[in-house]
């Protein structure tokens, strides 16, 4: 496995528009990321996933890209990006950028180009029906936009025409192409063109959007043959070219290392294991293992986090995440005592951690805001950091901030920052051990104890946690040799004796074995 880096990265998740506005237009910018990532170092993050900086109309924040070769002047200018790389590179932190493969927008100008009437070099660049009054089953399909007679397929939005990387199993010729004729074999090689140009610019690799989504008809996601052969196909280009780059996907499959990922993302996708730990109440009936009052499903959760893992050890990483652009964050769900126990749980299974920018603080999930950008339930899980009791929470200087502002005399970097006892200060502790211990980046886990919400234990090489997410204590069957001592915990210390480990009310306890 190349890009070594990658098993002691721990990355910092970054939505441009809501981090630090410098110039004071209401919109976060490469300056104010440039800024601030000293601060980031100091969390105990040595890479940065920078979610899209590309020039865009902002349909889909940013995901609908209009030149995948420019920087939104949103955001600044080519040398603030630059300056930013630079700046990060030089401060031993790494920078991915989104990719976003599957799709543009519609102002793209290779779309409009493929939306002309009369056929051109970039006709079948985006994949088009039979005509304006084909609406073919199973697919989105937009029509009456443009003056070319057929109607385009969108990936998700309607100003988001779909790239075309042709079809695995094709139905009907008249409007689908293999994965293999000449018109998706140039789409991936133009994607290849964008890869390089930002890894030419200094990127370190790419989180790639909806990676699994390139190839239609191609079978289910933990298939996909004809997308899994486009993306080996990539790896191999960037193993020659780019060796020390990295790919992330969001496929959320063991199938995505296969496909010639280094990691993946663990999603919240229902019934996984990401989701039983902290979001299984999104389905009814359902308690998280993290409900403090019970109910949880430890052994669930072990057996889905375990068959996932040894799918993928030995080629690849999970990528973990605190939350994500596309999540309702943890807080308000759960308290800041709560989230020192979580994070603890998450960021020592192994996997590479990704905390989301104001999750060190435990920033709140803000409900029922209006939709911007076509964020809708997304929304609130994208307001604007919280820097200080400041004016716009300390964000920017301007009367109308593009997404409302929270104060919270807590809830923010500069009050937390004094707080000993802060979340803030919690995580950074935990980064810290997590970096002290070589454990934590080795292969080596094991699931000790899984039973309902009884404590979670596991082990990492010589290390074994011992999680409690009640309120009450709790005894576990496991004991440990004479003389063992807890080298690192979250609220109080468990206790191990000769029947067991009592693990404290809301906590969280590595001890060191030493047989």
């Amino acid at each position: 496995m190349s890009s070594t880096w990658l098993k002691t990265a721990v990355f910092y998740e970054i939505y441009p528009n809501s981090f630090l506005d410098t110039d004071g237009d209401g919109y976060g910018n490469l300056k104010g990321i440039t800024s601030k990532l000293d601060y980031i170092k100091s969390l105990g993050c040595n890479a940065i996933w920078l979610n899209p900086h590309y020039d865009s109309p902002f349909m889909d924040g940013g995901y609908d890209v209009r030149d995948f070769f420019k920087t939104s002047p949103r955001f600044g200018t080519e040398e603030d990006f630059d300056e930013f790389v630079k700046t990060a590179h030089a401060k031993g932190i790494k920078v991915i950028l989104d990719l976003v493969p599957g799709h543009t927008s519609e102002e793209n100008a290779d779309f409009l180009r493929s939306a002309e009437n009369t056929p051109n070099e970039l006709y079948d660049r985006f994949i088009w029906t039979r005509h304006e009054w084909h609406f073919p089953d199973g697919y989105r399909a937009v029509a009456g936009r443009h003056n070319r007679k057929a109607n385009y397929l969108v990936n998700f939005f309607s100003t988001q025409p779909a790239l075309n990387y042709g079809f695995n199993a094709v139905d009907d010729p008249t409007w689908q192409a293999s994965y293999k004729s000449e018109a998706a074999i140039a789409t991936r090689e133009w994607l290849k063109t964008v890869m390089r140009f930002w890894l030419d610019r200094g990127a370190d690799g790419f989180r790639v959007d909806m990676a699994d989504s390139l190839v239609k008809n191609d079978g289910s996601q933990s298939e996909k043959p004809a997308t899994s052969e486009l993306w080996r196909n990539v790896r191999e280009m960037l193993d020659t070219e780019y060796p020390d780059t990295v790919l992330v996907s969001e496929w959320s499959n063991p199938q995505a290392i296969r496909a010639g990922f280094h990691a993946d993302f663990m999603l919240d996708h229902h019934g996984n294991p990401y989701n039983l730990l902290v979001r299984a109440e999104e389905e009814e009936g359902k308690h998280s293992y993290f409900d403090i009052n019970g109910g949880g499903d430890a052994e669930a959760f072990a057996k889905g986090f375990t068959e996932w893992y040894e799918q993928i050890r030995n080629d690849g990483y999970l990528a973990i995440i605190s939350c994500n652009h596309d999540t309702p964050r943890l807080a308000p769900f759960y308290t800041q005592e709560q989230l020192k126990v979580i994070y603890a749980t998450l960021y020592t299974l192994p996997g590479v951690p990704f905390v989301y920018y104001g999750d060190e603080i435990g920033m709140k999930y803000i409900k029922d805001l209006p939709s911007v950008e076509c964020g809708f339930s997304r929304t609130g899980s994208r307001t604007p950091m919280q820097w200080s009791v400041d004016k716009n929470a300390g964000f920017s200087s301007a009367d109308k901030t593009f997404l409302p502002t929270f104060a919270d005399k807590q809830t923010n970097v500069a009050a937390q920052l004094k707080d000993k006892k802060s979340l803030l200060n919690a995580l950074r502790e935990l980064l810290e051990f997590r970096r002290s211990r070589s454990e934590f980046t080795e292969r080596d886990f094991e699931i000790v104890h899984a039973k309902g919400s009884e404590p979670l234990v596991y082990k990492r090489g010589k290390l074994l946690c011992v999680v409690n997410p009640l309120s009450v204590k709790q005894t576990v069957p496991v004991v440990l040799p004479p003389k063992t001592k807890a080298i690192y915990s979250v609220g109080k210390d468990a206790k191990p004796s000769k029947t067991g480990i009592t693990a404290q009310p809301l906590s969280f306890t590595v001890f060191e074995i030493n047989d």
